[in-house]
């Protein structure tokens, strides 16, 4: 009787997300840090981050419907025994690693000045419209060469949800060419979510880490597994390192965090370019979906290209959800009811 409830109830979430029914979402701005926080219920949820800094705004922290934090605090608020590895994963992001020769993806403050010119930065450039009964917040933002000059034209809708202890974040993405621009295979993509660490997998690898308190560097790189218990698996039946490389349509990963089970999935949408995408999921943290990965995902997989010229546009919408400890089968009910 209680996955009957379930399942109806997962089948209300998904179905007020889509239809943007609920009207508990608020959204309040600190403009002198640039952020847009998010609340629901009076809750925190997470904060539109587009520090003047960033090379990409980002959804930055995210917390459960408990308040956990899932998201990796470095390189912004580091925590005790956080590594510091990759400074471009910050919460979630859209961007991809060969846009006309450009990478987007890796672009952080750790590329040096001379090398710039191979890289990519999303600006943030405007709000467009703010919904609260519709639980739904419009941003615009250009992609950028080193010289400023613009190449695609962003606008990316969010919807966010909360229903019975699971929050889901909604993301569409159209990216319209201002100039003529090519898409190519890369496995640096698309939709990306850096976890917390106890999303990681236990690892011998030693890495440079924050101490305790989560302010000073230890000395050498060590080894620190304590809390790390994260598992992937996907709509195939690979689990852990398996899913890598592979396509499908969601994409589950769960931990316990906190004397909390949280499954994290990222759901596909059947409308977008070379569905299912590729996971680029990796036991360190990194969380993404690729639907542009093409050979740079797998050796067997098609090849990858797409073309725009000025005013073209491609979309990219995925749907994050944040629940509890949540079997293949109900997470094929949301697929479903999502696609």
């Amino acid at each position: 009787m209680r996955k009957i409830f379930y399942f109806i109830a997962l089948t209300v979430l998904i179905s007020a997300g889509c239809n943007g029914v609920n009207g508990d979402v608020e959204f309040r701005h600190d403009k002198t840090e640039n952020i847009l926080e998010v609340f629901i219920n009076d809750n925190f949820f997470t904060s539109f981050f587009y520090p003047d800094t960033a090379k990409k705004p980002v959804l930055y922290p995210i917390h459960n419907s408990s308040g956990i934090l899932i998201t990796r605090g470095f390189p912004h608020d580091p925590r005790p025994f956080e590594t510091t590895d990759h400074p471009h994963h910050v919460g979630l992001w859209l961007n991809f690693g060969n846009v006309n020769g450009l990478d987007f993806w890796n672009n952080s403050f750790r590329v040096s000045p001379e090398n710039q010119h191979r890289y990519g930065t999303i600006k943030f450039r405007e709000f467009i419209s703010e919904n609260p009964r519709r639980n739904e917040l419009v941003v615009g933002s250009d992609w950028v060469d080193v010289n400023n000059n613009v190449l695609l034209d962003e606008e990316t809708t969010f919807v966010f949800e909360e229903k019975n202890g699971m929050r889901t974040i909604n993301r569409t993405s159209k990216l319209t060419a201002v100039q003529d621009v090519t898409f190519s295979g890369d496995k640096e993509g698309l939709l990306g979510l850096r976890m917390d660490r106890a999303f990681q997998e236990p690892s011998n690898r030693a890495r440079r880490m924050f101490d305790a308190t989560g302010t000073k560097l230890t000395e050498e790189a060590v080894v620190h597994n304590e809390g790390k218990n994260g598992v992937y698996r996907n709509a195939n039946g690979d689990i852990g390192g398996a899913v890598w490389g592979e396509r499908s349509p969601w994409v589950a990963l769960r931990a316990e965090k906190e004397g909390e089970v949280i499954t994290v999935a990222i759901f596909d949408h059947k409308t977008n370019p070379y569905y299912p995408a590729w996971s680029h999921a990796r036991g360190y943290g990194l969380f993404a979906v690729n639907n542009l990965g093409g050979r740079g995902m797998h050796d067997d997989a098609e090849d990858v290209e797409i073309n725009l010229s000025p005013g073209e546009s491609i979309s990219f919408t995925h749907l994050i959800v944040i629940g509890g400890d949540m079997s293949d089968e109900e997470i094929f009910n949301i697929h479903n009811d999502f696609n």
